[in-house]
């Protein structure tokens, strides 16, 4: 006879890793060329100008300057203006 009586398993209880997704740099923040401004999947946000989408719908930078939002045509988009002296 067993010393301690039968644990119960848990199979199928594991949890994926997290991807890091979203905004990285906010408007009004400064990018360099080539810093992340958004992780995402699909084209939730799209490039405005001074912006690049990724093989992986990922937003990143081209130029350096400052981080802006808006709307255009009921869509959203992120654009790096040049930072004015």
């Amino acid at each position: 006879m067993a010393h301690t009586k039968a644990q119960k398993s848990t199979k199928g209880n594991r949890d994926s890793v997290s991807k890091r997704l979203g905004v990285k740099l906010y408007g009004g923040q400064t990018a360099k060329n080539g810093s992340i401004i958004i992780r995402q999947r699909g084209l939730r946000v799209k490039a405005g100008e001074g912006v690049k989408v990724g093989s992986d719908f990922t937003l990143y930078s081209i130029r350096d300057g400052v981080v802006t939002f808006g709307m255009r045509q009921g869509s959203k988009f992120v654009s790096v203006m040049p930072q004015t002296s």
